[in-house]
């Protein structure tokens, strides 16, 4: 794996023709949690895919389209359109550097553009190619790895105190936050700002002294370890069929 921590020599002498796309935000996750939660889970991601297709690993993007944090103090939210097209921006100038195919992830579970930016990405390009990973029911198997089956969570619950606990235990106030949302509320949750939902912005609840904190750590490492794992199994073979069908040169360490 490469990164921009290497030197422009090192990437140039890897021959590699992979680039790795990252996008996390920064959004309110209570009263409790810092808000670079899911820029961290990015990072992950990106850090995992980099390793297994050995490709080029961009700097995480820090925002995202968090409109429905949009009012609580700190949150940043940008547009689908400034957003996609920081990302084409950055497509088309690695492209001319040689890389031609591109691995976007993305941390943020109210991304909805990124479906609608991959495919017109790869329409209006068609001499390079971009994907995404496949979830495979990989939410379902990583919530039953770390004994959490049947959790109803959306945002800023307990699944995100353990993850905060994993990745940054020290920024954490272990203070209960967070409620049941009901039913009638999810079909506006697109609608209106989340504090309008619920008690505070938290879709899903923590009651601290149920779990250690090492045992929180535990739950969302194990979580993330396992989705993460999951959704980057077909990862190079996903990557290896767009290539072939839409007939972009084979990668370069291939050639040598």
């Amino acid at each position: 794996m490469l990164s921009y921590k290497n030197s422009t020599q090192v990437i140039k002498d890897s021959r590699t023709n992979i680039a790795i796309l990252s996008v996390g935000a920064t959004e309110q996750f209570g009263p409790y949690l810092p808000m670079h939660l899911d820029t961290l889970i990015a990072e992950r991601y990106a850090i995992v895919f980099g390793e297994r297709l050995n490709a080029y690993v961009l700097p995480t993007l820090p925002f995202n389209t968090s409109e429905e944090h949009a009012n609580q103090a700190g949150t940043v939210t940008v547009s689908p359109t400034v957003l996609s097209m920081m990302l084409e921006e950055i497509i088309v100038n690695l492209f001319r550097q040689g890389f031609n195919q591109f691995v976007l992830c993305n941390g943020h579970g109210g991304a909805y553009w990124e479906s609608a930016f991959v495919k017109q990405i790869n329409f209006k390009y068609p001499e390079l190619v971009v994907i995404t990973t496949h979830r495979y029911q990989a939410f379902e198997e990583a919530l039953h790895a770390a004994g959490l089956d049947g959790l109803n969570e959306r945002h800023g619950g307990l699944l995100s105190v353990a993850t905060a606990m994993w990745l940054f235990p020290e920024l954490v106030d272990l203070q209960p936050m967070g409620g049941d949302v009901p039913l009638s509320h999810y079909p506006v949750a697109d609608y209106v700002f989340w504090d309008q939902l619920t008690t505070d912005g938290c879709w899903g609840h923590f009651e601290p002294g149920v779990y250690s904190p090492d045992e929180l750590a535990t739950m969302g490492e194990t979580f993330w370890t396992t989705f993460i794992d999951k959704r980057a199994e077909h990862l190079e073979e996903i990557l290896t069929t767009a290539v072939r069908l839409r007939n972009l040169p084979m990668r370069k360490e291939e050639h040598s």
